[in-house]
């Protein structure tokens, strides 16, 4: 009886080892996990003040780059916002987030649209050459310019029909604008061009007038400078109709309203439209449309942008 006493010690002894042993190795898996854990990026910020939410929106939408300069840094509640934006550039980060700290009372769709338009400078600042490969759809505005010896292909003259005066456009403006026109007087509605193609020395005498007249700061907002200004393109036109022919009444033209309504369906776009002077550089011109195509034309209408977003996200991105 006794050697099998002392066998049930040993089993015993044997059993409490194996606990122990599993013990220990419990104990030290979870010492490693929360080691591990407080390794991640997502300890981290949640360590920073940022919800668990908020921690998943920047892991998943953030390089490792982008997520260890938000570590560096004091918590930022705009952060979540600005890359959910649907326009959000990441390699604008940081001038989202510099300009937002000097501008806490700006949304941050305000944020990321000016940002990306380059509207959060001084209208005439960091000026890069119009990259005129782009056909159609380049980009010329206060931060983009074209050549002075630019000269658009394929301008055409456009029949006093369609227009006021002596007028070009290009082809395929003309094109788009003479369907435009014949769909328009089917509801009665006349639309005629009153002003197209400038060259550089018509956009520089126009401008040097007004800033003769009425200062740099006046002529900045009411006109382009040379080398900046559309109608250098063959791609915009400025519109009346009989009964508005000034810039102060078209936008109570019925006229007006049939083209934010329907001038997208060929291929143009308000150019400079109301509530996104800040965005433009100029007042608003319900007179001003320019040549994008149709689709293109489509898309900034339903996504209701200006053409300077649109260039920023879908073209320069």
């Amino acid at each position: 009886m006794k050697p099998k006493r002392k066998l049930k010690k040993e089993v015993i002894y044997v059993f409490a080892g194996l606990v122990a042993i599993l013990v220990i190795g419990i104990l030290g898996f979870n010492f490693y996990n929360d080691y591990t854990y407080k390794q991640t990026n997502e300890y981290k910020l949640l360590e920073k003040g940022y919800s668990k939410e908020d921690a998943n929106i920047i892991e998943k939408n953030l390089k490792e780059e982008t997520i260890q300069k938000i570590l560096s840094e004091e918590k930022n509640d705009a952060i979540p916002a600005i890359i959910q934006e649907k326009y959000y550039l990441e390699k604008n980060f940081d001038k989202y987030v510099a300009f937002q700290k000097e501008n806490t009372e700006k949304s941050t769709y305000d944020i990321v649209a000016m940002v990306n338009t380059k509207a959060n400078l001084d209208w005439y600042e960091d000026i890069k050459e119009v990259d005129t490969s782009q056909k159609d759809l380049i980009l010329v505005n206060k931060f983009n310019q074209l050549k002075e010896d630019y000269s658009p292909e394929n301008l055409v003259e456009v029949s006093n029909w369609y227009c006021y005066g002596t007028n070009q456009i290009t082809q395929e403006t003309y094109d788009a604008f003479i369907n435009l026109y014949n769909a328009a007087m089917e509801k009665d509605i006349k639309i005629i061009i009153n002003s197209s193609y400038r060259n550089y020395q018509n956009q520089e005498e126009t401008y040097n007038q007004l800033k003769n007249t009425y200062g740099s700061k006046k002529a900045d907002d009411q006109a382009a400078r040379p080398g900046h200004s559309e109608h250098e393109t063959g791609l915009a036109i400025d519109v009346f109709t009989p009964g508005n022919t000034t810039t102060e009444n078209f936008k109570d033209s019925e006229a007006y309203k049939w083209l934010k309504e329907n001038a997208q369906n060929y291929g143009f776009i308000e150019r400079y439209p109301e509530g996104k002077e800040y965005l433009t550089g100029y007042h608003f011109e319900s007179w001003h449309w320019r040549y994008v195509g149709i689709e293109v034309a489509k898309q900034i209408h339903d996504e209701q942008i200006t053409y300077d977003e649109y260039y920023a996200y879908y073209i320069e991105k």
